[in-house]
C-alpha cells in the first residue's frame, strides 16, 4: 500500500466512522443476528493472494459494522463498557501508526515519558505522593492480578518469588468483589482456597465483622493473613468499601492493602459527589481503569503503587538481550524492568490526548451525568411498587427487581432473564441481570456521555411492559388457580 492509498483508504475509513458515530442513536444496540450467521459470514481459508484496500474496508462495512454491539449507543446500560470519546478513538489510530513498544525505552522514548506522565496525573488523583508510581494495562483483571502479587512479594520478604509459596495464606475481600480477585489469587500460587469472601451489608459494602472474625478464624488454624481487597465501586452497586477501617485492620494484622478501584476511580473526577477523600491514597496498590469511567477506548486498565520501588523488586529482571549499553546515567526508564509485561501496547496515548482534548473537568460533568440517571431511576422506582431498588446508587450502576414473582426466586430468575432477553431483542437497550443476596435483579448502569435522563424514564416503562406481559403469558399458560 503506497501513501496515496493509504490516505484515500484512511479518509474513508474516517468518513465511514465519522457516519457511523453521527448516527449511533439510530442503531440497534444489539444486532439482531445469530451466531451461526456470523460463523457462516467469516467462513472462509486463509487468503492467499492480496485485495484491494477498498474492497476489505467494503466487506467490514457489510460483515463487522451491522453486528457489532453499539456500547456508544445511549441505550447501552449493561456492561462497564463505555461510550469511547472521539479523540480517544483517534489516538488508536496514531497508536497503531507509529507501533511503540513501550516495554522498552529504545521502542518508544517519547511513548514510554508520555505514559509515566499519564501515570503520574492517575496517581495525583488517587491521593499518592511523589514516590507512587504504576503503569497501564489491559484492563482491571491484569492489574488486580498484579495488585496481588505485589501483596505476595511483600508479605513474604520477596521470597515467595523465588522459592513459592512456602506457607498457607489468606486474602479477604467481600462477596461483591471483581471475579479477577478469584483468578488472581489462583495465579500468584496461593489457590482459590486461600479467598475469604465475606458477606456484605445491606449496602453491599464489607462487613467489618465478618472481616474481623474471618482473620482470627485463619490465626487460630495456623494461616498468615497476607491481603485485604477492599472494593472502591463494585460492578453490582457501585458500593463502596470503608477503605480507611480497612487500612486500620491491614496495619494491625500487617497485611498489604490492595483497593479495586476499576469502576469506581472515575468518581475521583466527580463534582456533585467528590469522593477523593475516602482514603483510597491509604491502599497499598490501586486498580483503576481509564477504560471504564474516563471513557478511553479499550484497552487502557492501570495499577497504581504507592511505593514504585514495589514494582522494581517484583518484577526487575534484566535478560542480557534487552539490556539497553547506552544508558549509562540510568535515564531510560524501561517498563519492562518495573512490570509483568515486556510487549506493551502505547495505551497512555488515548488516556493522555482524552485528558489534554476535554480536561477533567469535562469528563467528571459526563461522570456526574450518569450518577444522576441512575439517581433518577432509583426515585422512579422507589415510587411505585412493582420494582424495588437493591440501594441507592452511590455511583451510576443501579439494580432493580420486579416483585411479581414472589417469593419462588426460581421463577423470579425466569422472569428477569426472559425480560432481559426481550430488551436485547428490541434493540432500544441493553442491560444484564445478576444476583444480590440470593435474589435476581436486573442490573442497569448508564457509563455513556450520550445516555440522557429521558432514556431511564423509557428504559423504566419498557421494563415494565415487559414484565407484564410475560406475567400475563404465564397466567394464560397455567389457566386459572384450581379452587
Amino acid at each position: 500500500m503506497n501513501p496515496q492509498e493509504f490516505r484515500e483508504v484512511g479518509h474513508r475509513v474516517v468518513d465511514l466512522l465519522a457516519e457511523y458515530l453521527e448516527h449511533i442513536e439510530q442503531r440497534r444496540v444489539f444486532p439482531n443476528v445469530e451466531p451461526r450467521t456470523l460463523t457462516e459470514l467469516f467462513a472462509e481459508t486463509l487468503p492467499q493472494d492480496p485485495c484491494p484496500a477498498e474492497k476489505v474496508v467494503g466487506e467490514l462495512e457489510e460483515k463487522l459494522l451491522p453486528y457489532c454491539t453499539n456500547v456508544g449507543h445511549p441505550g447501552y446500560m449493561g456492561l462497564i463498557t463505555p461510550s469511547p470519546n472521539p479523540v480517544g478513538i483517534i489516538a488508536d489510530f496514531i497508536c497503531s501508526a507509529l507501533n511503540q513498544n513501550i516495554g522498552a525505552y529504545t521502542i518508544g522514548p517519547a511513548a514510554v515519558a508520555m505514559e509515566r506522565r499519564t501515570v503520574r496525573w492517575l496517581t495525583d488523583l488517587a491521593g499518592y505522593g511523589e514516590e507512587a508510581g504504576g503503569n497501564l494495562t489491559s484492563g482491571g483483571m491484569m492489574a488486580n492480578f498484579i495488585g496481588l502479587k505485589l501483596a505476595r512479594d511483600w508479605a513474604s520478604q520477596d521470597m515467595a518469588q523465588q522459592e513459592g509459596v512456602q506457607e498457607r495464606w489468606a486474602v479477604y475481600a467481600s462477596e461483591e468483589r471483581h471475579v479477577s480477585v478469584d483468578k488472581a489469587v489462583d495465579a500468584v500460587g496461593l489457590g482459590r482456597s486461600a479467598l475469604r469472601a465475606l458477606p456484605t451489608d445491606a449496602d453491599f459494602r464489607i462487613r467489618l465483622d465478618a472481616l474481623e472474625e474471618a482473620i482470627a478464624e485463619d490465626r487460630k488454624r495456623g494461616i498468615r493473613p497476607m491481603c485485604i481487597v477492599g472494593i472502591f465501586g463494585t460492578t453490582n452497586t457501585g458500593a463502596l468499601d470503608p477503605v480507611r477501617e480497612l487500612r486500620a485492620i491491614a496495619d494491625r494484622e500487617g497485611m498489604w492493602l490492595h483497593v479495586d478501584a476499576a469502576y469506581g476511580g472515575g468518581m475521583l473526577l466527580s463534582h456533585a459527589w467528590p469522593m477523593r477523600n475516602r482514603g483510597l491514597e491509604l491502599a497499598d496498590s490501586i486498580t483503576i481503569d481509564p477504560h471504564k469511567w474516563f471513557y478511553a477506548p479499550l484497552d487502557a486498565g492501570a495499577i497504581l503503587v504507592k511505593n514504585e520501588r514495589r514494582l522494581t523488586a517484583s518484577f526487575g529482571l534484566k535478560p542480557s538481550y534487552l539490556t539497553d549499553e547506552l544508558d549509562r546515567a540510568n535515564e531510560r526508564y524501561q517498563y519492562y524492568v518495573h512490570s509483568f509485561e515486556q510487549s506493551r501496547r502505547f495505551r497512555g496515548l488515548k488516556v493522555w490526548m482524552s485528558f489534554k482534548r476535554y480536561g477533567a473537568h469535562q469528563i467528571g460533568e459526563w461522570i456526574d451525568g450518569n450518577v444522576r440517571q441512575a439517581k433518577h431511576l432509583h426515585s422512579l422506582v422507589t415510587k411505585q411498587s412493582e420494582f424495588e431498588p437493591a440501594s441507592e446508587p452511590p455511583m451510576s450502576a443501579i439494580c432493580i427487581r420486579h416483585r411479581g414473582a414472589d417469593p419462588d426466586e426460581a421463577q423470579s430468575k425466569e422472569l428477569h432473564a426472559e425480560v432481559a432477553r426481550r430488551v436485547e431483542q428490541g434493540g432500544r437497550f441493553w442491560i444484564s441481570t445478576t444476583e444480590l443476596k440470593g435474589k435476581t435483579w436486573f442490573r442497569i448502569n448508564p457509563v455513556n456521555f450520550r445516555t440522557r435522563t429521558e432514556h431511564m424514564d423509557q428504559l423504566l416503562a419498557l421494563l415494565r411492559q415487559e414484565c407484564d406481559s410475560v406475567l400475563q403469558s404465564r397466567l394464560q399458560a397455567n389457566g386459572p388457580p384450581s379452587e
